[in-house]
Formats: C-alpha cells, structure tokens, sequence
C-alpha cells in the first residue's frame, strides 16, 4: 500500500495500527531484579496448563524506551505466542508499568542483568526447559547485549533471541534523535523521561535531594544531566559505550535474529556492526528497505511482519522436537 512507504508512515501506523484484543488474564509475578538496592520488576504471565507448563516454550518479552507490558507490539506478540502454545512473559522494565514506587534507582539501556535476573527467576521456579526471550528497540539492546553477556556458555534451557530494531548502537542512535526530521520523537520520549524522572524525585528525595531537572533540549542532554549521574556512569558517552549491545556482537552465541529496517527514522545500525553481526553465525541479521521503527507494516492477510517472523524464527529454533 503506497501511503506505508516510508519510515515516519510506518513508524506512526506502526504503533496506532490495532491488534486483536488480548483476551487473556495475566497473573502478575514481582520479580527482584537487584538485591543490593531491592530494585523489582513487575511481570505479567500466562502460563498453559501445569501439567504442560515446564516443556513448553517460554517467550519472555521486553518492550522499548518508556514502553510496557501492555505496548501494542508486546500485546501482539503474547496473541500470537499463546495461540501457538507458549507461555508468555511480559517483562515491565524497572519504574514502567506503574511501578515507580518499586525501585529507587533509573532504568536505563545497560541493565541487561535485570532480564537476566527474570529469566533464572522463572526457569528455576517453574523448572522450565526451553526459553526465548525477545525484545523491541531499547528493550531488543538489552536482549542482545544479554546474548554477548552469557557468551559461549548460555543456560541449556535459554534456546534462542530476538531483537526487532535494537538501539544496538547507542550514540548514532541518540544523535540521531536529534536530527530535524525526528525532534516530535525525541520531544516525546523528553516528556515522558522528564515527567518519569520528576516522579523518581517526589517518591525518594534523599536519593535525589536537591535534583533540579533543568531545560534539557535532547536524550544526549538527559543522558548526560540524568541517566548518567545516577547511574554510574562518567557521562553520556561512557553510557552509551558500555551500554550498547553493538560491543558484544561477536560473542553471542545463542541462535540471534535482529530485524533492522533501512527507513527507522532514528535507530541507526552502523554498518561495522552490521558486518560484525553478519560475521557471527549464530545471528541472523535481516534487513528491509522499509519498516520504520518498530512497525514493519506489510499489505496483506499478516499486517504485523515483524511479529509474525519473531514466532516463525523462534518455532524453527526453540521449541522442542514435539513442536511445542
């Protein structure tokens, strides 16, 4: 359809474009992702039937830059996910979905140990067998740069992953949101960051005694004054270099699909990374002309592309030999 050409087109339909309903009851499971500072995460779960549960495939999904368990893509996936037979994992990051009040520190695109903290939460509880874990924009960087965390020696029961437009390379990326063709996207995600971030203040002032959120005019700005003063970083460039996934590339060595379209308006897949994930055996790097970010919007009876490659690619690679 001529009026999806284009990353901005694909982009905003991407994320208004209705799915069905998820006509599904989630038990909610708080997870303790930090024991030093009692950081948790808030999950949502849907789990098939006990008797069934621990060999059937787990997909734990993690969702982008100020996202949620309920972001529509993260809806969708769950849909298609459970129709096949899964059990599915909506992953909030920490302070997102309303949970604000449960950790005193920022979340930010390095804390890859927190999915890796859901993961062993929910393998060792319910003894399951076979798990994937995907994840969209600065949800897909933590996914990744778990991936070249656990290197050579992943756990036996974590099968596969996905990253679907992985803000891989943080700094192109933050730049990039600053371009004059992207400001309405960077003067969104600042609104949210500041009113997030305001909050923080409000629910622990000692920790943030004195804070000032002053006129910020992009993420590198906020990635400076913010992110990087409360969490442990010397400034934004340090943020970005060891927080993004693009170092690590090389060492994955769980079977890894990234899908990337040439036309994201601000996620900015350098072309040395590129050729070092093309490098890599165990990923799959498939790029398209179009998509935009996060949307991969296709004519005909599969709207969603990108979701529906996720659940092929996984199918292939992570479930078991009994299909399931």
């Amino acid at each position: 359809m001529p009026w999806l050409v284009g990353g901005h087109r694909q982009t905003l339909a991407g994320n208004y474009w209705p799915r069905r309903p998820l006509l599904l009851e989630p038990e909610a499971e708080v997870v303790e992702v930090d024991p030093a500072d009692g950081s948790r995460v808030l999950c949502h779960c849907h789990w098939q039937p006990q008797l069934v549960r621990a060999g059937r495939l787990t997909l734990v999904l993690v969702h982008g830059l100020e996202g949620s368990s309920d972001s529509q893509y993260i809806r969708g996936i769950t849909g298609l996910a459970w129709a096949r037979g899964w059990n599915v994992i909506r992953m909030n990051m920490r302070n997102c979905g309303g949970t604000e009040s449960w950790s005193p520190t920022l979340y930010h695109s390095g804390l890859s140990a927190d999915v890796a903290a859901v993961l062993q939460h929910f393998a060792g509880r319910y003894s399951l067998q076979r798990v994937a874990m995907a994840g969209y924009s600065m949800g897909g960087n933590l996914v990744l740069k778990l991936a070249g965390e656990l290197g050579a020696q992943p756990p036996a029961w974590l099968r596969a992953a996905v990253a679907v437009s992985p803000a891989a390379d943080l700094a192109p990326s933050a730049d990039a949101l600053h371009e004059p063709g992207n400001r309405l996207y960077e003067w969104h995600f600042l609104r949210r960051l500041a009113r997030s971030f305001q909050a923080k203040v409000r629910l622990f002032p000692q920790r943030y005694a004195g804070v000032q959120l002053g006129p910020v005019h992009s993420i590198r700005d906020f990635d400076q004054e913010i992110t990087a003063r409360f969490s442990g970083f010397t400034g934004a460039d340090d943020y970005y270099a060891r927080s993004s996934a693009a170092r690590l590339v090389e060492q994955v060595s769980l079977p890894t699909l990234v899908l990337h379209a040439d036309d994201d308006p601000f996620i900015r897949l350098t072309a040395e990374t590129a050729a070092r994930m093309n490098a890599n055996p165990h990923i799959t790097l498939v790029g398209t002309a179009s998509g935009g970010h996060c949307a991969f919007l296709a004519a005909g009876p599969e709207r969603h592309w990108a979701e529906g490659t996720l659940i092929r690619y996984l199918a292939a690679t992570a479930e078991g030999a009994d299909g399931v």
